[in-house]
């Protein structure tokens, strides 16, 4: 049986660069981490306070969505975050995030993990892991982010919605076994922290280099969902703001700010995939 009990990590004892005064709290069961970390942050929680679920009743991603979170198999955590930062520059924080799950998961499994943009991590093309990033702002800047990290570890096939927006997988899906949840989770915690140091020294830049690196579309033809439309063409990388820059058929360059790839072709390939 392979050990599933997230609780030492409430101790944060087993994590080498998480500093004191930031506290983890391990919940059997809650409606969904990233509103009970908004409800801690509102009450002033301290920057690094993390939750972690083994459950979630409430589960959400992106655009309303719902995100499926049985009980035991997967990581559900979320991360407060007090920034000196405009609300513009935000969405770095969810590539930061989505980068630090994929150099996880190929730390702890030696899998080749993949960044989608804006929010996803994938495995063989698949969904693994989605972030759903929150802000309260005022005027002068923002008070807090709460980053929300779903990733799918031991999830059956038979679990995942009968018709899910994207084709989805898991870790043990993936390797052909369970997995521990616990050094997974570990290691995560200590890059999100390296990250964030790298990133609160140096800026984005050189997390964007990182991240264009592990990102199989960029060079290749995508059509993105923007909800008020389609658009389409060459994905050429993100911008110092974590925009997606698109060349058009007509050779014009738009900046994307928000929006679903729903099908990508790589250089070459003479079909477009569904995403």
């Amino acid at each position: 049986m392979v050990p599933d009990d997230l609780r030492p990590l409430a101790s944060a004892a087993e994590l080498a660069t998480w500093r004191p005064g930031r506290p983890i709290r391990v919940l059997e069961t809650v409606d969904s981490t990233n509103c009970e970390a908004r409800r801690l942050a509102e009450r002033g929680a301290a920057e690094g306070t993390v939750v972690i679920a083994d459950a979630q009743t409430g589960g959400r991603g992106r655009m309303g969505r719902s995100w499926v979170s049985p009980p035991g198999v997967n990581l559900y955590l979320s991360l407060v975050l007090r920034p000196k930062l405009t609300p513009r520059h935000a969405p770095q924080l969810t590539l930061l995030a989505s980068l630090a799950v994929a150099e996880a998961l190929e730390s702890c499994f030696g899998l080749d993990a993949a960044v989608k943009w804006p929010n996803d991590v994938l495995l063989g093309g698949k969904k693994v892991a989605g972030l759903l990033g929150e802000i309260a702002a005022t005027m002068a800047g923002i008070e807090y982010i709460v980053m929300g990290i779903g990733l799918n570890l031991n999830m059956s096939a038979a679990q995942f919605p009968e018709r899910p927006l994207y084709a989805a997988t898991s870790v043990a899906i993936e390797k052909g076994e369970p997995v521990p949840r616990l050094p997974v989770a570990i290691r995560l915690l200590e890059l999100l922290d390296d990250y964030y140091r790298l990133f609160l020294k140096e800026g984005f830049a050189p997390i964007r280099s990182r991240w264009e690196r592990r990102c199989p579309m960029l060079g290749g033809f995508v059509e993105l969902d923007g909800g008020s439309g389609a658009v389409s063409g060459e994905a050429l990388g993100i911008d110092a703001d974590g925009a997606l820059l698109l060349r058009l058929g007509d050779g014009r360059v738009e900046r994307v700010l928000s929006g679903d790839i729903v099908a990508f072709q790589a250089p070459g390939d003479p079909s477009p995939r569904p995403r």
